[in-house]
């Protein structure tokens, strides 16, 4: 903490002392595996402790298309999301530009319409 007693800039700084993210969130988010309830629980807690959760939930924004401090920390953030997830769905969400938030949703509406569809399967054939 600083002298003021919370200070964004050193709150933001935590997340590059991350070299591991798989060390805090032990779970490959896997389509086959039905783990993304536990895997996003682990992912949005690890994202409260280190002050990064807006960056997910679209609140932060950068103040312009040159906010380079923003844009590092979008990145990290992005990065632990990229080396948690399966060689496939990672090939399937990837894009040139997205920010952390435009990933995160993606991901979300992916295992949410997959989760219907699961339910529908386990009405029509259970």
């Amino acid at each position: 903490m600083s002298e003021s007693g919370s200070s964004t800039p050193a709150k933001n700084q935590k997340p590059f002392g991350v070299t591991n993210i798989k060390t805090l969130v032990p779970l490959i988010l896997d389509l086959n595996q039905l783990n993304y309830d536990a895997w996003r629980e682990l992912f949005v807690t690890h994202c409260l402790a280190f002050g990064v959760l807006d960056h997910l939930t679209g609140k932060s924004k950068p103040t312009s298309n040159k906010d380079e401090d923003w844009f590092a920390l979008d990145y990290v953030v992005k990065a632990w999301i990229y080396t948690t997830l399966t060689q496939y769905l990672l090939n399937t969400i990837v894009k040139t530009g997205a920010i952390a938030h435009m990933v995160w949703i993606a991901l979300d509406s992916m295992f949410h319409n997959n989760n219907d569809t699961h339910v529908v399967t386990s009405q029509k054939y259970g």
